[in-house]
């Protein structure tokens, strides 16, 4: 009898437990878990003509071929920091709230966007949208880029300075995927970094400045047997080429998307059985 009672104890105790791995499991990665909205911002539209994209905005679309990857470049000159923006998915911060890169542009009347960081995915790590502070919880070590009201870019440590001190010096973004790709023109990762973050050829998303409000946005297609992807190393390269002064790669692999004028401009995809997107939880975007 004692046996058959412990055998029974031992049975509900396993199916407790794994009921509750399997919330955890959902909580973390399912459910969503809305913390705070912001308010919408439409841009104005505008006649498409040609690179010219809307009045203080110039954007060319251009296209290579790197490592056996289609690398996505469009080169973005603004006359004011306000036609660079962030966005949120259901303009919602939270964990698990996500929508296509398309989605949450064209709730902006964004003219070009990329995918972010994917803050959702992580609770550490510095999250500044549009002027507000969202996390101030630090991931050490992290290296975050930092967007200024002027539209300049920095390169900080979460180490060596608070959120509340960055949004105190003009933060209006922070995005803390990392790594950096690209400090003061030259080249700050190296093979071993590629490890930590991605251990062979990926779709990559990354921004960089190559001087005052020029930028460039860029997305590698990976992946697929026509696409290889780029390792950090390779992007890295491959925007030191461009001319940036300072590059940061952003969230990769199947969330890389661009879009712009409201279509798709790369082939976004997570296993390569399917070309589509995959649902993020921010954007980078120009208006």
């Amino acid at each position: 009898m004692k046996n058959r009672t412990t055998i029974v104890f031992s049975l509900i105790y396993g199916v407790l437990l794994a009921g509750l791995a399997a919330y955890v499991l959902l909580d973390s990665f399912v459910i969503p878990h809305r913390y705070a909205s912001v308010k919408k911002t439409y841009a104005v539209e505008t006649e498409d003509s040609g690179a010219t994209a809307s009045d203080g905005v110039e954007i060319t679309l251009k296209e290579y071929r790197v490592n056996d990857t289609n690398v996505y470049v469009a080169d973005v000159r603004i006359d004011s920091a306000d036609h660079l923006k962030t966005a949120l998915a259901e303009d919602t911060y939270g964990r698990n709230i996500k929508e296509d890169t398309s989605v949450i542009a064209s709730d902006h009347g964004a003219v070009l966007a990329i995918n972010g960081d994917f803050y959702g995915s992580r609770q550490s790590g510095y999250v500044i949208r549009e002027g507000v502070l969202y996390r101030d919880k630090k991931k050490s070590g992290n290296e975050d880029l930092v967007v200024l009201k002027s539209g300049e870019f920095l390169i900080i440590n979460e180490d060596d300075v608070s959120a509340q001190e960055l949004l105190d010096m003009g933060a209006q973004q922070i995005f803390s995927f990392g790594p950096a790709l690209v400090i003061d023109g030259e080249i700050s990762v190296d093979p071993r970094e590629e490890v930590g973050k991605a251990m062979h050829s990926n779709p990559r998303t990354a921004i960089g400045v190559i001087d005052d409000l020029h930028y460039v946005f860029v997305v590698a297609d990976g992946r697929t047997s026509d696409n290889e992807g780029l390792t950090l190393r390779e992007l890295a390269d491959f925007m030191k080429d461009l001319g940036v002064e300072t590059a940061y790669n952003l969230d990769g692999g199947g969330s890389s998307a661009m879009v712009y004028q409201g279509e798709i401009v790369n082939n976004p995809t997570t296993g390569g059985r399917r070309i589509g997107e995959r649902s993020v939880s921010d954007i980078v975007y120009i208006r």
